[in-house]
């Protein structure tokens, strides 16, 4: 990919990614194409085929987690059987919503629900306690709506009411489908929709959710108990967890202290409808496959995407899902250099040496907070490329030969629910992975202060041996500092070394600190992107990790000797390169914390002095920021 010389002054990612962009076609069943999505395509093709050959025979496998992946992925892509079986079992699950006459009866139902990862009124987790991250706590959280957040729901909101009509739709015809009368099934639809606004009222924004902390409110079990005449909190939590807690975490207070108005006895018919039309565009992806085209409407209009994947594809995810572990390890094992993975730990420990030298000489933060920053910074783990085995509860994953995809499917989420639940109140493992080897993404735990680079993500463009070491720092050693950024972010400030939600500032700092995070907001709320804007405090985290990620990777980089930056930024802009369309851009920038890719590459690289001298940049320039508008935090 060649760089356009002439407009790296005006405009770092056209300059880098230009060329691309006018040649580049988003696949008809992707929201986006570039960067990210591209690498996940070609991991994605390559797991695929893997998968592909192991259930033909071609490649064979011992493992025996892996032998049931295979299992079910052939019980998946036999689309003939899957035409004549699972609807009356799917049908038989649905009529036991329909035929309860009662809460009492639908509360055993809404337990079933929780156990099979089905929508419910409500969701119940099992996490982290927040303020002892040594163990488990049960955290009880809100349903989840029809559309991604509560500002589709008004009135004046076109986008969100074109959504809703798609989804009635869309459930109908699957209701017809399954055998239901027409009528009836419009009034079912109706009757979801209607329940599905009241819920709407209540919960918060995505924007109030990105403050994660304030999603820690311990309430009592009597408090919990007293939430709802209608909904047993207690005894379905009593029935998750086979025990009652002496508290649970509740993440939005003000939607349970409304749920004795929001399910009454007179809104009955609208809840069973609710629980009932969002089951069966659930079930829709895993019956056959007319039903998953019948079911895909809504999602495709979200996304702006013309046309569903392709079944074998679309059913990979679904088994791969089941399993993500297992294939990990092996996708890991196979596929991942222990050079590499050597390679990318010295990065981390770099960067990290960074920071401490960072800390060490910062001159905004007393030496009280800096030594207990610089004593989280020590106690950062990594992972990186794949775990060593994966849970011992896989050995419990058994697709038995003689039911149908879709109850063995029912049954895999199941064991795994349960495993969920079974942890209440254990030791938590700071070691364990949250997503596979095969994933093109990264994270930082908070509870368990540690960060994870699976292997899929380590190579080209983000990393590669072949590539210049200033291109490895501007790709995946951003990305690695990034991470480590968000221990540092306006969410990771309010927790300690130990995971804890914990203020460890003095109060001075942390006003210095939040007025810091609070430029950042301003440097981004509103900047304009296509048909819509950035909402700063929206994105805020992530915009102070990409800031910090910047930074410590250069300075990295520099300690290493090197002089010529120009790799470093351009491999920046470059891993952004993306082309996505226009109904999933405006949806992320309603919903996702990140902000827009090509922002990404030219915002965060206005705040550092290097990248003017690398390229020269005077006022006047496109990419010319005015220095009392540089916002660095780390």
């Amino acid at each position: 990919m060649s760089v356009n010389q002439s407009l790296l002054k005006d405009d770092l990612y056209q300059a880098v990614n230009g060329e691309w962009l006018k040649e580049a076609v988003i696949p008809d069943d992707q929201p986006s194409t570039g960067g990210f999505s591209t690498l996940a395509d070609q991991v994605e093709d390559l797991c695929l085929d893997e998968t592909k050959k192991l259930a033909a025979g071609e490649l064979s496998v011992t493992d025996p987690a892996m032998l049931e992946y295979i299992k079910l992925f052939q019980q998946a892509t036999d689309y003939q059987k899957r035409e004549v079986e699972g609807f009356d079992q799917a049908r038989a699950l649905l009529e036991r919503i329909l035929n309860q006459e009662d809460y009492q009866g639908l509360n055993q139902e809404i337990v079933a629900m929780l156990e099979h990862s089905l929508p419910s009124l409500i969701q119940l987790t099992v996490e982290p306690d927040m303020k002892d991250a040594n163990h488990h706590a049960l955290y009880l959280d809100v349903p989840q709506m029809i559309l991604p957040d509560t500002p589709y729901y008004e009135a004046d909101n076109e986008t969100g009411q074109e959504l809703l009509r798609i989804y009635q739709e869309q459930s109908v015809a699957l209701l017809v489908k399954l055998g239901y009368q027409e009528e009836e099934s419009q009034q079912w639809v109706k009757d979801c929709l209607a329940f599905d606004q009241t819920l709407a009222k209540y919960q918060k924004t995505k924007e109030e959710l990105a403050d994660y902390t304030k999603n820690y409110n311990p309430r009592s079990i009597e408090t919990i108990e007293g939430y709802s005449q209608n909904i047993d909190l207690k005894r379905i939590i009593q029935e998750c967890l086979d025990t009652v807690p002496n508290q649970v975490i509740v993440t939005q207070p003000q939607f349970f202290e409304k749920l004795s108005q929001l399910v009454t006895d007179n809104n009955f018919n609208q809840v069973k409808a609710w629980l009932l039309v969002k089951t069966v565009n659930t079930f829709s992806e895993v019956l056959s496959e007319e039903m998953r085209i019948i079911g895909s409407p809504f999602i495709l209009a979200l996304s702006g995407i013309p046309q569903v994947i392709k079944k074998d594809k679309h059913n990979f995810y679904l088994v791969n899902d089941l399993f993500e572990q297992a294939f990990g390890v092996y996708y890991g094992k196979k596929f991942f250099g222990i050079k590499a993975r050597q390679d990318v730990e010295g990065m981390i420990k770099a960067m990290i040496k960074v920071y401490q030298e960072r800390l060490s000489n910062n001159q905004w933060l007393s030496q009280e907070t800096i030594d207990l920053a610089i004593r989280k910074l020590d106690r950062i783990a990594f992972l990186v490329g794949f775990p060593d085995d994966y849970p011992a509860y896989y050995k419990d994953l058994k697709v038995d030969a003689d039911q149908t995809y879709f109850k063995n499917f029912l049954s895999l989420k199941r064991v795994h629910q349960l495993e969920q639940f079974s942890q209440f109140g254990q030791a938590v493992d700071r070691n364990k992975w949250l997503m596979p080897a095969n994933q093109v993404n990264a994270y930082y735990n908070p509870t368990s202060n540690n960060i994870c680079f699976p292997a899929a993500i380590l190579q080209s463009p983000f990393y590669s041996l072949d590539q210049s070491r200033a291109a490895n720092y501007g790709g995946i050693g951003a990305v690695i500092a990034h991470e480590i950024s968000h221990a540092f972010d306006n969410n990771g400030a309010k927790i300690d070394e130990d995971g804890n939600l914990n203020n460890w500032w003095t109060d001075e700092d942390f006003e210095a600190f939040d007025a810091k995070a609070q430029a950042m907001i301003q440097q981004w709320d509103g900047l304009p992107f296509r048909e819509g804007k950035v909402n700063g405090k929206l994105t805020v985290s992530e915009n102070i990790a990409d800031g910090g990620g910047l930074t410590a990777a250069l300075t990295a980089l520099k300690n290493e000797g090197e002089k010529d930056y120009k790799d470093f930024f351009i491999n920046w802009a470059r891993v952004w390169c993306e082309k996505a369309r226009l109904d999933y851009e405006m949806m992320l920038l309603q919903i996702d914390v990140h902000s827009p890719a090509e922002l990404r590459a030219n915002v965060a690289v206005k705040n550092l002095d290097e990248f003017y001298e690398t390229f020269a940049i005077k006022e006047g320039d496109g990419m010319w920021m005015a220095p009392q508008d540089r916002v660095q935090i780390w």
